[in-house]
């Protein structure tokens, strides 16, 4: 008679070393996940696993891995085929983020905000959901933004890269509807990230926010995990930012521009 596998599912967290990934990780940790942890610092991947490892009892292994290089995806996948470690869940939350003018940003910093943001992420999207249908189940969290829902003018090509990752989502959930995976986009608002701090410090008047308006970060990854597991397909985070999203999907566009246009160039 075959066994049946006793093995712990496996959760892949990109983005894993600060922020909403690392908020993340430790949700799966609780849950009896055992994690790969990917990002490009190696020492702050390698102090998480010990830590999740010591506190929920589960294995984690670090992948230092740049997946905004060419090829990036294609190596870890590969990696992980070879070490036999099958991704159960797949939560892309690696991502960039610079505010500014569009015409005051070089061409590479457009570029690695798309490399990350989408073309990462897809890469890694079409590395494991085929083997995860094939096995009839999986789930796939993909870290979007409430950006994804407007246009955003000062981030207007870091909004762009999230409404790509919130329209993938979308149509492979329809896709993929009926195999055992799911797949579920997480749109937080501002949250209180490093990202956030890093902005800041480039732009004073991102200081200004209110406080209502910036999110937890553990609250933020709590409820993502949740939506993942639950199969949703959209999660925003928080009352604000959910009015908003409604109000921006009711809205005609060129009000929609119009008001984002508004709020963009106070942050000038």
């Amino acid at each position: 008679m075959k066994q049946l596998s006793t093995r712990a599912p496996v959760a892949l967290v990109t983005g894993a070393s600060s922020g909403i990934g690392e908020s993340l990780a430790q949700c799966f940790a609780a849950s009896g996940h055992d994690l790969v942890l990917v990002a490009r610092s190696g020492g702050k991947l390698e102090s998480l696993a010990a830590e999740l490892s010591a506190l929920y009892g589960v294995k984690a292994w670090v992948e230092a891995r740049d997946l905004s290089v060419d090829g990036a995806p294609a190596k870890l996948a590969a990696a992980l085929r070879r070490k036999r470690r099958p991704v159960d869940v797949l939560v892309n939350n690696a991502g960039v983020l610079t505010q500014g003018p569009f015409k005051a940003m070089k061409p590479a910093v457009h570029r690695q905000m798309i490399d990350l943001n989408v073309t990462g992420l897809t890469s890694l999207l079409a590395e494991f959901v085929p083997a995860m249908v094939e096995r009839g189940s999986g789930r796939v969290l993909n870290v979007a933004s409430i950006a994804a829902f407007q246009p955003v003018p000062t981030l207007a090509t870091y909004a762009a890269t999230k409404a790509y990752v919130l329209s993938l989502t979308e149509s492979l959930a329809e896709e993929l509807r009926g195999t055992g995976v799911t797949i579920t986009a997480l749109c937080p608002g501002v949250t209180a990230t490093n990202m956030l701090a890093a902005a800041r410090s480039a732009n004073d008047r991102l200081g200004q926010l209110p406080g209502f308006l910036v999110g937890d970060v553990d609250d933020v990854a709590r409820q993502g995990f949740e939506a993942c597991m639950k199969g949703e397909v959209i999660c925003v985070p928080g009352v604000v930012n959910r009015a908003a999203m409604i109000a921006s999907r009711s809205t005609p566009k060129w009000l929609v521009r119009r008001i984002g246009g508004v709020i963009g160039r106070k942050a000038l």
